[in-house]
C-alpha cells in the first residue's frame, strides 16, 4: 500500500516482524533485500485503513517470506496481559518506534512509526514471496549481521535485531502465532 499521509511532518504506521530461524547450531535472522531501499531488512509493511497491525504482520509476512502465520511463534515476554475484556488483544512488540523515511527533499520529511515483533521458526516457508516482491532473502547469524556493511542495511533495524538477538531471544516465550485474533 503507498503512504497515507503525503503532507511533510505526517506519519504512516507500519507493522514489521523480525523473524528468527532456530534451526540451525545458533539462531539466523530471516532478512530480505528491499527492492526500493536496496538494503536487507526485516519483513513488514504499511498497516491498511481496514486493518489492525497485527493482519499487517499476517499478510505482509504471507506476501514478503512465503510464510503463514501458523509457521511462526511469537515472541513474547513472560509476564504479560493474556486477556482483556472487549477487545482484541495483540502480542506484545519488542519495539514502537517512529523513524524518518528516506532524505528530506526541499523541506518535506515523512516519518513511519513502526510497531515490531520477533518471531522465531524452524522450517522454510511454505511459499515464495508474493509477485513483485523481493525474492533476495538471507539469513544471518549474529556475527553475520554485525560483519554487514553499513552500507547494506539500515542502521536502527541492526541494532532491533541485536538487542533481539542478546536479550529477547534469551528471555521471551515463543507463542504460536496463530493463536492471536486478526
Amino acid at each position: 500500500m503507498p503512504h497515507i499521509h503525503t503532507e511533510p511532518g505526517q506519519h504512516d504506521h507500519t507493522a514489521s516482524v523480525y523473524l528468527f530461524r532456530t534451526d540451525f547450531d545458533e539462531p539466523k535472522v530471516v532478512l530480505h533485500r528491499h527492492k526500493k531501499f536496496n538494503k536487507y531488512l526485516q519483513f513488514g509493511g504499511h498497516v491498511e485503513l481496514h486493518e489492525t497491525p497485527w493482519q499487517a504482520i499476517i499478510h505482509e509476512l504471507r506476501e514478503e517470506s512465503g510464510y503463514d502465520i501458523n509457521q511462526i511463534r511469537i515472541l513474547q515476554p513472560e509476564t504479560r496481559m493474556t486477556k482483556i475484556s472487549n477487545s482484541i488483544l495483540h502480542p506484545q512488540p519488542v519495539v514502537h518506534s517512529t523513524h524518518p523515511i528516506g532524505p528530506p527533499v526541499a523541506d518535506f520529511e515523512h516519518f513511519h512509526t513502526d510497531i515490531a515483533y520477533a518471531a522465531t521458526t524452524d522450517r522454510d516457508p511454505i511459499h515464495q514471496p508474493e509477485e513483485g516482491e523481493s525474492t533476495s532473502i538471507q539469513l544471518f547469524t549474529r556475527d553475520e549481521l554485525i560483519a554487514l556493511p553499513d552500507e547494506q542495511i539500515i542502521k536502527n533495524a541492526r541494532e532491533i535485531m541485536l538487542h533481539i538477538f542478546d536479550h529477547i531471544l534469551p528471555t521471551w516465550q515463543p507463542v504460536e502465532a496463530d493463536t492471536f485474533e486478526s
